[in-house]
């Protein structure tokens, strides 16, 4: 108790608010570098899953690509590929680093979400006259949006627990304070910066689980609108024969 009662005092001392070793100012790192990264996997990942899960081809071999990501050791590759490009783009060797770590979470989210619409939704739209894009963008793709957002949820909070790491390479960021109570010994330090990180973790996981819902809530109410002109469509013929 008396190490937490420390730790909000680092906190609330002014000169954790000032200068460029600011918690505001390595906030805002551990932002940017974790944004970036969610950004870029999002990039590689979501065409890849929407297409996974449209066609049904290449889900083995995306399942397998995701468990020997999640596989890889963050500091170890990290470490690896700051020796390989130099420190001088550390933050390149930073960035791949939580992107192979954001791009699993995400692509299964987006192949799940496009794989979880009813079999009777996408031929309802078929019978419309859609093309297969039209289906993706326009059916599949916001019905699944919801699993999509939970994959997004998962790779960001993966991301920013791992951003940590970027200290341990010179990037700052909210890592900073743990690396540097190590160093120092300053558990207060470390504690202080732990509960940043989780106070930020636990405030995109909210926002994220309130995306979330509103997608859901949304996509209940899609499949009816999709598939009630179908249904009409088939019962003129009837009425005009009788």
């Amino acid at each position: 108790m008396t190490l937490f009662l420390e730790a909000i005092a680092w906190l609330l001392a002014p000169e954790q608010h000032e200068g460029a070793n600011a918690i505001a100012s390595r906030l805002g790192e551990h932002i940017l570098y974790s944004a970036i990264a969610v950004a870029i996997a999002a990039a590689i990942a979501i065409p890849i899953g929407y297409a996974i899960g449209h066609t049904g081809r290449g889900k083995q071999v995306a399942v397998a690509f995701s468990g020997a990501a999640r596989a890889l050791p963050s500091l170890g590759l990290l470490t690896l590929l700051t020796l390989i490009v130099g420190i001088g783009q550390a933050p390149v060797a930073a960035t791949v680093v939580f992107v192979v770590l954001g791009v699993p979470s995400v692509l299964a989210g987006a192949y799940a979400g496009i794989e979880s619409v009813d079999d009777d939704v996408v031929d309802a739209a078929r019978a419309m006259g859609m093309t297969e894009w039209q289906i993706l963008l326009r059916v599949e793709a916001p019905i699944g949006l919801a699993l999509l957002i939970g994959g997004l949820r998962s790779a960001t909070l993966q991301i920013v627990s791992t951003a940590v790491l970027a200290a341990y390479v010179g990037l700052g960021g909210l890592g900073t304070y743990i690396l540097r109570g190590i160093n120092l010994n300053s558990y207060e330090e470390m504690l202080g910066g732990a509960l940043v990180i989780v106070a930020l973790a636990l405030v995109l996981d909210a926002l994220f689980s309130l995306a979330e819902w509103l997608a859901g809530r949304s996509a209940r109410r899609r499949p009816r609108n999709v598939t009630s002109t179908p249904v009409v469509a088939r019962t003129h013929p009837q009425e005009g024969t009788s």
